[in-house]
């Protein structure tokens, strides 16, 4: 059941009060849950309250369950506090968000390290939703039993109007394959209070090996496994003909001109991939700029 509390004075009441004192359940339409067979026969069970003991992905040719005593567990109990559902159709997410004040900058607007902080956390939240892992980003049970892993290899954001601290955004986020080497994520972004379109972005992902740190092809099993929850026909967050959306970046003529000595990777850059995250590689290049 919704809960909500309602405040008492009107004067003072707006989108973001009402953000602070819902809590929802995964799926907010309150929609019997749906069983998705992919095209191999596989069915994917997500987790959808503290009550399912278990997680499990079952394939026709294995079933993988994980125990509810630690990741699976702890994923429903998140799953009450996250503002975010599935769409009817089950081939998108949308997710709120309130921007806090250590997200904002000396404008007090979101940063653009804190805009694709978002889109991370929407896009792991998406794959969850799945009933993907919940120990990596988005890697489904082949992936996880072959050692593959997601890694961003190119990222394209546009943002129209900065957030500012106590706003509430929407984002919405859905995938689909692109090539044999990775797959497509887009987002949009709506200021809630307007429903204005204040962001698009766009990215790629291609598969590496966790254990030899090398790009690996995207195999029928796993493209089946997540291709249930892909849209049937493409869908771009920029369907602009002529965009320049993940188009190929030149090479520059005389890269010594442009780059910078003492950036060195922290500890803190180290993502649970073990590698330095995407959204430190903005950080280094905002601060060369």
């Amino acid at each position: 059941m919704e809960k909500q509390l309602l405040l008492k004075s009107s004067s003072y009441y707006n989108a973001t009060d009402l953000f602070k004192t819902q809590t929802y359940p995964r799926f907010l339409s309150f929609k019997t849950p749906r069983y998705r067979r992919n095209n191999g026969g596989g069915v994917f069970l997500p987790c959808f309250s503290s009550s399912v003991p278990l997680d499990l992905a079952v394939s026709n040719k294995s079933v993988e369950t994980r125990s509810s005593n630690n990741v699976s567990s702890m994923g429903c109990l998140a799953d009450k506090f996250r503002h975010g559902s599935l769409s009817d159709d089950g081939l998108s997410y949308k997710e709120k968000f309130i921007v806090r004040c250590y997200e904002v900058g000396i404008n007090k607007t979101a940063t653009v390290e804190t805009i694709a902080n978002l889109l991370q956390e929407n896009a792991c939240n998406h794959a969850q939703s799945v009933g993907f892992s919940t120990d990596g980003f988005a890697t489904t049970p082949t992936m996880r039993k072959l050692h593959l892993i997601w890694v961003t290899s190119r990222m394209h954001i546009e943002v129209y109007k900065y957030p500012a601290w106590g706003d509430v955004v929407e984002i919405e986020t859905w995938c689909q394959s692109e090539g044999r080497i990775g797959t497509r994520r887009d987002w949009i972004i709506k200021d809630v209070a307007t429903d204005a379109v204040i962001g698009r972005a766009t990215s790629k992902w291609v598969m590496m090996n966790q254990d030899t740190r090398k790009l690996q092809k995207v195999n029928d099993e796993v493209r089946e496994e997540y291709l249930v929850f892909c849209p049937r026909t493409p869908r771009l967050s920029f369907p602009e003909a002529g965009n320049s959306s993940l188009k190929k970046i030149p090479r520059l003529e005389d890269p010594a001109r442009y780059s910078k000595l003492g950036l060195a990777p922290r500890r803190a850059d180290l993502d649970m991939n073990q590698h330095v995250n995407n959204v430190t590689y903005i950080g280094w290049v905002l601060e060369v700029s």
